[in-house]
């Protein structure tokens, strides 16, 4: 089953994000672009290269009008734990997002059962709260944040261009494509 399409379901669940304890709900992710990026767990290995990455580009993510939200399954008391005893985490501007009972991982569907972990799960939603692109990795594979603002300005730029589409390796400024017959067997 493709996601593309679905609404994110209703939630409500804890953050801690610069010092503080806070509630984000779906209606928060209404009105900007967002990237739910989920990953296995707190104090663990990979996680931590991924979430700096994403710290390091942050800037880049919100110039495009898009908020960053990490979210694993730790409660957000272990959020503020592993922000007080990490240097790489300690640096982060965005929202870690708790769902300790799995509620918004399991209807994402990438709940690991059997460790009570979600996968390594990256989720673009537009501003009316649905899906526009995900990618679902090998636990033991870190994801780029490079890649996921390019993805973001394509679907972007593709939500107010209709007619035109993005080619690979397309950036902001680059020619994009007008699908036609003309352009049938010949790129």
């Amino acid at each position: 089953m493709s996601y593309i399409g679905k609404s994110v379901c209703e939630f409500e669940l804890q953050t801690f994000v610069k010092g503080e304890f806070k509630t984000l709900k779906k209606e928060d992710l209404k009105g900007h672009w967002s990237v739910l990026f989920f990953y296995p767990a707190d104090f663990t290995f990979v996680c931590p290269t991924e979430l700096e990455d994403l710290q390091d580009h942050y800037e880049e993510f919100r110039n495009t009008g898009c908020e960053v939200y990490g979210v694993s399954c730790d409660s957000h008391f272990v959020h503020k734990a592993w922000h007080d005893h990490s240097e790489r985490i300690g640096k982060l501007c965005y929202p870690l997002v708790a769902d300790p009972t799995g509620h918004l991982v399991r209807d994402l569907d990438i709940m690991i059962e059997s460790d009570g972990m979600a996968e390594r799960g990256t989720f673009i939603v537009d501003p009316e709260c649905t899906i526009k692109a995900y990618e679902v990795i090998d636990g033991n594979v870190g994801r780029n944040a490079e890649e996921i603002i390019r993805r973001v300005q394509a679907l972007q730029f593709v939500a107010q261009h209709g007619e035109d589409v993005c080619p690979a390796k397309w950036r902001p400024g680059e020619e994009t494509l007008k699908p036609g017959i003309d352009l049938v067997g010949i790129l």
